[in-house]
């Protein structure tokens, strides 16, 4: 559920963000490209939506809420939202990250007002039960009420996410505009896909015809190869720069609900390469003046190089129009762009 009202935040959780159109992604796609610009949430990603919702949700269900502490064991965009949402309820929280961590995003998590950033373990999974079978054991024997925020595998998660198609809906009718054609976004453990598919459903008939297009990087495909499979597949490990994306195995309910979509022909989904998803970063900077890591850049690239058609299995005409999330995300800086120029 997506409580409302928030009587608990001091400041809110998320914001509605702008839906722009991008003349330069246009002509590049030959369609029209609508951007919805996730990165401007306090967080940096779309994830402030959805763990801002699980948190405020678990803080209202709270049998001591005084007493509640938000714990998180991801080293990226989850534990930067995590971090604000509990900011913004008044809690502390604690993120337990592996120590491969870079140290940029170690300094945006403790600057970003965490009570406590712990390293632990070569692997997020490593960092992940260290926190849940030690961390979180100790603070509830301290006391403390220990919530673990989960940073893609809850229904509060996806009904958060599920309100950016509210917004686009919303824009959308106050330009006069009809249903958009696709909704394009990355996928990493499954959370965004499904809050998009939920709120493309729960647009109804108005939305009926609107595709869903699930992207992927290789190396970061496990939605992809669970749906050729029509099983969960379990990646051998994440060898992808989009290392956003690096969920090894997706979520159940996720994936079930991709399959379905998939076979009403509702969803199309791809794999695209590091490269792409580089010159998709480039080509937003160079278009829109907007940073965004390879993990949301995988999606951008739709817009070049005919990727789009193949995508949907058709030729794109001027007139389609296209939503591509721009999730956000923090891993990127300047420096990493021109890098990326150069190779």
């Amino acid at each position: 559920m997506v409580p409302q009202p928030l009587e608990n935040a001091q400041r809110p959780l998320w914001r509605k963000t702008p839906l722009i159109e991008s003349a330069e992604l246009s002509k590049q796609a030959g369609c029209r490209i609508f951007l919805k610009l996730e990165n401007l949430q306090p967080s940096g990603s779309f994830k402030s939506r959805g763990i801002g919702n699980f948190c405020a949700t678990a803080l209202h269900n709270a049998s001591a809420p005084d007493n509640v502490h938000f714990y998180s064991s991801s080293g990226g965009n989850a534990g930067l939202a995590c971090v604000h949402a509990a900011n913004s309820l008044g809690r502390p929280s604690t993120v337990v990250v592996p120590l491969s961590t870079n140290k940029a995003m170690m300094a945006k998590i403790k600057a970003a007002g965490a009570t406590d950033v712990v390293q632990f373990g070569t692997s997020w999974s490593e960092a992940d039960t260290y926190l849940r079978e030690i961390i979180i054991k100790q603070a509830r024997d301290q006391g403390e009420e220990p919530i673990y925020v989960h940073p893609f595998d809850h229904p509060d998660l996806w009904a958060g996410h599920s309100t950016l198609v509210k917004e686009i809906a919303q824009t959308m009718n106050d330009l006069g505009e009809t249903a958009p054609d696709a909704v394009a976004c990355s996928v990493g453990g499954g959370g965004l896909l499904m809050g998009v598919i939920d709120g493309v459903a729960q647009q109804g008939q108005s939305w009926q015809t609107t595709k869903v297009i699930a992207i992927e990087t290789k190396g970061a495909d496990s939605m992809s190869q669970s749906l050729h499979q029509k099983q969960l597949v379990t990646l051998p490990g994440i060898t992808s720069i989009a290392s956003s994306l690096g969920a090894v195995r997706v979520a159940r309910r996720p994936f079930e609900q991709a399959m379905q979509w998939h076979a009403s022909e509702r969803l199309s989904y791809a794999v695209i390469t590091d490269d792409e998803a580089k010159a998709g970063c480039i080509g937003l900077a160079d278009a829109e003046q907007i940073l965004v890591e390879p993990a949301c850049g995988v999606t951008v690239a739709l817009s070049y190089n005919c990727l789009l058609s193949q995508v949907l299995g058709r030729q794109v005409h001027k007139e389609d129009k296209v939503v591509i999330v721009v999730c956000g995300g923090s891993n990127i800086s300047t420096e990493m762009i021109e890098q990326w120029r150069r190779q």
